[in-house]
């Protein structure tokens, strides 16, 4: 089938009964998942899917459909469908398809056919090898939640009634390892991961077991240290938890509504000159890129805090039009649900301190590599995050600690970030380096 033929079909077929504006966001994909335990494979998955939402408005009215059956009479009783909800529904005359025609698409080199080559046993070694440098790596290393191997591969497709017509392919791969360190009667686990759009740049198997490994046997012997006003470190594995928090505050509608603490904040300092926050959906074969949004937006990279400085908020067609800004072209969806201001790829700019840098400037602090619960209150800005790590003392790591609490408001926290690492990976949609708080309050025993 041309699909993008087909939905432009259905474009036109829904205009012609009634509409005064349709979208269709068609998706097609494929996914492989091979996780192992103890050397066994335990599951595998392989599966294909297919989908389309439409998407209609009639006097300001939406209504939505989705199905995974691309048979015409289907799809012709599901455009009706979405023309009798959008009668019934409520009328709202921020309404609409974004303001925008057709322009070109930037190519962003998203696809890895290689990952679709690499045949299964090939995939399922991947997972066997990571967990095998793991049980290898220290003989207290005696147990394990599993190593994993799991690759996508897709296409999303939208058309609408402004003419425009987009789609993109894109793939990603991931290696995991979550191995268990025992010592007398004490057990910790830990996990690590590298993820990409080509097989090629995925950290190697074994260096993600052994890294597991060592950050599980890092944990054995933890202490719980007295209650006190400390230098904090945030691993990279746990400092993109803060911007994913701060993304969700600079949400246009919840700002408009006064439901964020950085409503007030636009053009104001709200954190330390080292901190520049970006948004990048255009960065070639980042995880979180994308040429359009999910309205059909073209995208672009955004500072968003530059040198301390808020610079923008986040707003998808509807929530611009209300508040009389632009879309951002941050909105993101599945075949099956609405457009929600989503990061692309988020992350703090890098600095120039290692990490090991970084520790040695902390006479007496924590490391932390681990984050429990979602303790982060966006109306207020306070938050209080059980953790754990490594405590440091004169520049070195000593021992590792657990059961403790760190608490605070994110502005004073942002405010007193000193030191940005060098170590920036970028595995996921929200990613940051290492950096150092200069002082927070941690709670332990």
């Amino acid at each position: 089938m041309d699909y993008q033929q087909f939905t432009q079909d259905i474009v036109a077929e829904a205009m012609r009964a009634g509409a005064d504006e349709a979208e269709v966001f068609l998706q097609t994909g494929s996914e492989f998942n091979a996780e192992v335990r103890m050397g066994e494979i335990e599951t595998l998955t392989q599966a294909s899917s297919k989908g389309l939402g439409i998407r209609v408005f009639v006097d300001k009215r939406m209504g939505f459909v989705s199905t995974a059956d691309f048979s015409g009479e289907v799809v012709s009783d599901l455009v009706k469908t979405a023309i009798q909800l959008a009668k019934v529904a409520s009328r709202d005359r921020f309404n609409g398809l974004p303001d925008v025609g057709p322009g070109p698409l930037p190519h962003l080199n998203l696809c890895d056919p290689a990952i679709e080559e690499l045949p299964a046993d090939q995939k399922i070694q991947m997972a066997m090898d990571a967990e095998r440098a793991a049980l290898d790596f220290d003989p207290r290393i005696t147990n394990s939640h599993g190593g994993g191997f799991g690759s996508r591969t897709g296409t999303r497709i939208l058309a609408n009634s402004n003419g425009i017509l987009y789609w993109n392919s894109g793939t990603d791969c991931a290696v995991s390892c979550a191995p268990i360190a025992e010592e007398g009667e004490e057990r910790q686990v830990a996990a690590y991961w590298t993820a990409s759009r080509f097989l090629s740049e995925l950290e190697p198997p074994k260096m993600v077991g052994i890294e597991a490994a060592k950050r599980a046997v890092r944990k054995l012997g933890a202490r719980r240290i007295p209650t006190q006003k400390a230098p904090v470190v945030l691993d990279w594995m746990v400092a993109d938890m803060l911007w994913s928090a701060v993304f969700s505050a600079l949400d246009g509608d919840s700002v408009h509504r006064g439901m964020s603490f950085l409503s007030k904040s636009l053009g104001k300092k709200i954190a330390s000159p080292l901190v520049s926050l970006i948004d990048d959906p255009l960065m070639p074969g980042g995880l979180g890129s994308m040429p359009f949004d999910g309205e059909g937006v073209l995208t672009q990279r955004k500072v968003v805090i530059e040198n301390g400085v808020l610079n923008l908020f986040f707003y998808d067609a509807r929530t611009g039009r209300k508040y009389g800004r632009p879309t951002s072209g941050n909105a993101r969806r599945g075949y099956s649900s609405l457009p929600s201001v989503s990061p692309t790829n988020l992350f703090l700019e890098p600095g120039e301190f290692t990490p090991e840098q970084i520790i040695q400037g902390v006479d007496r602090g924590i490391l932390v590599t681990e984050t429990m619960g979602r303790g982060i209150n966006t109306l207020t800005g306070d938050f209080s995050l059980g953790v754990s790590g490594v405590w440091i003392e004169n520049g070195e790591l000593a021992y590792p600690v657990q059961e403790v609490t760190i608490a605070g408001n994110m502005l004073d926290m942002m405010a007193n970030i000193d030191q940005i690492g060098d170590d920036m990976r970028f595995i996921s949609s929200v990613t940051s380096p290492t950096f150092k708080i200069s002082e927070m309050m941690i709670s332990g025993m």
